[in-house]
């Protein structure tokens, strides 16, 4: 299972970005796909994450400014992040997990949010 995510750039305080996260293999029906994040010298922590029966889950921080969502048909997450804040900046991973096999891992697209 490959993960490849894409979106990540640089934008000003209040903008818009819009991450996607392609998976490419099985994966199963049922699992989660979420968004991480790491800032330096910070540990990795969740974004947001959504079942393949479409619950989500969101930091606290992100309530209310972020949306994750799934396609899947093209077995893709995204991730459509308004009002970003500078502390948004971080690298911004992809992941998925099920019931029949590892966590698998993106490599990561870095957001930049200027003050």
């Amino acid at each position: 299972v490959q993960l490849q995510a894409s979106g990540g750039g640089l934008v000003q305080a209040g903008g818009s970005l819009r991450l996607s996260c392609a998976t490419s293999g099985s994966i199963g029906r049922i699992n989660v796909m979420a968004w991480y994040r790491q800032a330096p010298g910070k540990q990795r922590d969740l974004v947001a994450a959504i079942t393949s029966g479409g619950i989500t889950n969101y930091a606290d921080s992100v309530k209310g400014r972020f949306t994750i969502s799934r396609d899947n048909a093209k077995n893709t997450v995204y991730l459509q992040m308004n009002s970003l804040k500078p502390e948004d900046t971080a690298v911004y991973y992809c992941n998925v997990a099920s019931p029949i096999s590892p966590p698998y891992w993106g490599q990561g697209t870095l957001v930049t949010v200027s003050s």
